[in-house]
């Protein structure tokens, strides 16, 4: 059955791999190289498992229990270690035949003459399988068709090796034949679905070139195994012989590295698979990789104990190394190549550094002269950067001084032109006046003269008028003054006018502050309040600033300021 297996690889490995396979062949690499670090972790839950069932051994009493848990070790030495998984079939094959279980012991029996030829003991196949007693005909048969079938399957695997590895032509023919007739029997006698018919029937479909007809079989026997068990190891193996027989490398890659992963994850130690990529890897040129995972795949096959796999593997070790000499001769004519470049580069180099180091005597003597007049520049240079200095100093000062000046002409200019209006209207004021008392006096209405003179009325009038025009002036030149002046203060000691552009008393105070008239005996007289009085308003404002008091005036001064 393998060394079917192996010829379809092995003339088909002729097929390189190409196009989009290159590409992902590295991130395959990665995927088994990581499971190749955790093996160890793989094998020891699988050795966790057979303790578990050699514990369950160890205290079963019933000869039924005890084969339960022999066959249950059987299976779980069967990828494992091939020399464990005998002795346990030898118990369950004693245990069966104590019982009289007959069907048990002859699939037993039949399952270690399996065992045996897959490791190479071939003799030791046959005599076991002779030594089975199978009555010609069917009728009435002492063990059921499974047994019968695993008998059958265990002649026709035996048969089929001994006629891969014959040298000889007549014996080969006559191995054949063998092989052949018993596959018929253990496929007239298996269920269709069992691992070993699927196997049979897709490899002959493969052999006789019906591939759509192998695919359908794979695709069936796909759906009888768990992804990522052991069987789906070996239904992934196939799956990849289906895809290179079509050609389509993406796909046979994938299914081969799927087969990989499944048995390094399962812990089996009887590795085609890690073989046949190993092959791939080295007819790709990749013999690194192809001697890493060969060198795995026979480190699992010693510790499974298989001669055949040893034998398979060396050819493939021979090649390897054959390859690695011719790589290594290769990488020797290149070094001794490149030796003999590095001695011609390295004359070239002390000629090189010759012509440099004349050079930078050269330079060094340009260098001192160079930096000579850089250090005398650079002395120029901070002399006119300190006049630079006091220069831009002395300019934001008279810049300075110039807005105050320029600010200072223009409210002068207001109030200057504000002022002679005024003078005008008060000269005219005081002609009307005149006329008005002359009139009186004319008419005898001295009364009415004297009651005039008493009146306040007019003076109070003519104060009114004079803090409206005070206002609406000092507005016109500062539009913006209220809401800055309130922004200098605590919300609850804003002061906002009751009417449109009038200022109230303490506002007006600090209109007269921003003109300049900082005196509270001037402010008190202009605006007809004792000094103490203006005093209290002065320092209840300042006590109400967001910031330090002592620079609230300061910054009164500067609001509205022409920058």
């Amino acid at each position: 059955m393998k060394k079917l297996l192996l010829l379809f690889t092995t003339c088909l490995s002729l097929f390189p791999i190409t196009g989009a396979a290159q590409s992902d062949l590295k991130e395959y690499c990665q995927k088994i190289d990581e499971a190749i670090a955790h093996s160890q972790d793989y094998v020891a839950a699988h050795e966790l498992k057979i303790g578990e069932a050699r514990r369950a051994l160890a205290i079963e009493t019933t000869p039924s229990g005890k084969y339960q848990q022999n066959y249950r070790l059987y299976t779980l030495y069967k990828p494992f270690v091939s020399d464990s998984a005998m002795f346990f079939l030898r118990q369950c094959i004693a245990l069966a035949e104590d019982m009289g279980d007959a069907s048990s012991a002859v699939k037993c029996k039949a399952q270690l003459a399996i065992r045996c030829s897959n490791i190479g003991m071939y003799d030791e196949a046959l005599m076991i399988l002779d030594s089975i007693s199978i009555p010609s005909s069917s009728v009435n048969l002492p063990i059921d068709s499974i047994a019968l079938g695993t008998y059958y399957e265990a002649y026709n695997n035996v048969y089929s090796e001994l006629a891969y590895y014959t040298r000889l032509d007549d014996m080969r023919q006559y191995y054949d034949a063998k092989s052949a007739y018993y596959e018929r029997l253990m496929l007239a006698t298996l269920p269709p679905t069992s691992e070993s018919c699927f196997l049979r029937r897709e490899q002959h479909a493969q052999a006789e070139g019906r591939l759509e007809d192998a695919m359908k079989i794979n695709d069936e026997w796909m759906k009888t195994v768990e992804t990522g068990s052991h069987p789906y190891a070996l239904v992934a193996l196939y799956r990849y012989i289906e895809y290179k027989l079509r050609g389509d490398s993406t796909q046979m890659i994938h299914w081969l590295v799927e087969s990989v992963l499944a048995d390094i994850r399962n812990s089996a130690m009887d590795q085609g698979s890690m073989w046949e990529l190993a092959n791939e890897l080295m007819l790709k040129g990749e013999i690194d990789k192809a001697s890493s995972y060969i060198s795995f795949t026979s480190d699992c096959a010693n510790r499974y104990g298989s001669r055949q796999r040893n034998w398979q593997i060396a050819p493939l070790l021979a090649t390897i190394a054959k390859n690695y000499k011719a790589q290594s001769e290769r990488n020797t004519s290149q070094l001794r190549m490149a030796l003999i470049a590095i001695s011609v580069l390295a004359l070239l180099l002390l000629g090189v550094l010759f012509f440099l180091h004349r050079r930078n005597r050269q330079l060094n003597a340009a260098r001192r002269a160079l930096k000579e007049s850089n250090d005398e520049l650079a002395t120029a240079n901070k002399q006119l950067a300190d006049q630079t200095k006091e220069l831009s100093a002395l300019n934001a000062e008279l810049s300075t001084l110039n807005s105050q000046l320029s600010e200072t002409n223009r409210v002068k200019e207001e109030y200057i032109g504000r002022f002679m209006s005024l003078c005008s209207q008060y000269i005219d004021k005081l002609d009307d006046y005149r006329k008005m008392v002359n009139k009186k006096m004319k008419n005898k209405e001295l009364e009415e003269l004297f009651r005039l003179s008493k009146s306040t009325e007019l003076k109070e009038k003519e104060l009114e008028e004079l803090y409206q025009n005070f206002d609406s002036v000092f507005l016109h030149l500062f539009p913006n003054f209220v809401n800055d002046f309130n922004a200098l203060l605590q919300p609850e000691m804003q002061v906002h006018p009751k009417e449109e552009n009038r200022l109230t008393t303490e506002i007006r105070i600090f209109a007269l502050i921003r003109l300049g008239i900082e005196d509270s005996s001037r402010i008190a007289e202009f605006l007809r309040y004792s000094v103490n009085t203006i005093y209290n308003y002065r320092a209840r404002i300042k006590n109400g600033a967001l910031d330090n008091r002592e620079s609230f005036e300061r910054r009164i001064k500067q609001l509205g300021m022409i920058q």
